[in-house]
Formats: structure tokens, C-alpha cells, sequence
């Protein structure tokens, strides 16, 4: 099973920016209801751009069971996050969640 499932913490730890032409309205796939502008080129999940920082999309509990509520139009920085990196690692740990196995 994804171990992503269960943990949520990047959704509830990281800023998501990620490039305007990844809106819904400018061709892409993420829901402009969920991004706030940063400036003309660049856009965040909303709720990335607070503390306590969490995603709008995200759905759950954090280290208990969450979904990614735009999971197919979900912007790139998302796509590329990888479970069991670095940044995972230091997610989880903010959560107080173990680092995943390799």
C-alpha cells in the first residue's frame, strides 16, 4: 500500500509554488479556487502560505489517513516529491512520524 495514504505530513509541512500555466484557467489541470498568486508567473496552494502550514486539498488526518483531494490535477512540485526522500523524511519528522524504510 502507498505509505503517502497514511501520512499526509509534506501536504501539511512545505509551500507549494508552482508555475501560472499549471491553473486550470491558463490550460492546466489545478483548481484556481485552491492557488493563491505570488506574482505574475507564479502561483501556492492555498494553506501552504500559513502557519500552521496545510494544504487546501489535503483531506484527513496527518500520520492517521489523508488523500490528496485534487490527486490527478495536483500541481508539480507534488508529482515530483518523492516518499522516502530527504524532504519526506523532515516532513515526517515534524509530524512526529519515523522516516519510511528505504
Amino acid at each position: 500500500m502507498n505509505p503517502c495514504l497514511h501520512c499526509g505530513a509534506c501536504c501539511a509541512c512545505f509551500r507549494v509554488d508552482f508555475a501560472v500555466h499549471e491553473l486550470l484557467s491558463k490550460g492546466g489541470t489545478v483548481p484556481d479556487g485552491l492557488a493563491v498568486e505570488v506574482n505574475a508567473s507564479t502561483y501556492r496552494m492555498r494553506g501552504t502560505d500559513h502557519v500552521p502550514t496545510r494544504c487546501a486539498a489535503l483531506c484527513g488526518s496527518v500520520g492517521v489517513q489523508t488523500t490528496c483531494g485534487i490527486y490527478e490535477w495536483r500541481p508539480a512540485p507534488c508529482q515530483e516529491f518523492t516518499a522516502g526522500s530527504a524532504a519526506c523524511a523532515r516532513a515526517r519528522l515534524r509530524h512526529g512520524l519515523a522516516p519510511l524504510d528505504d
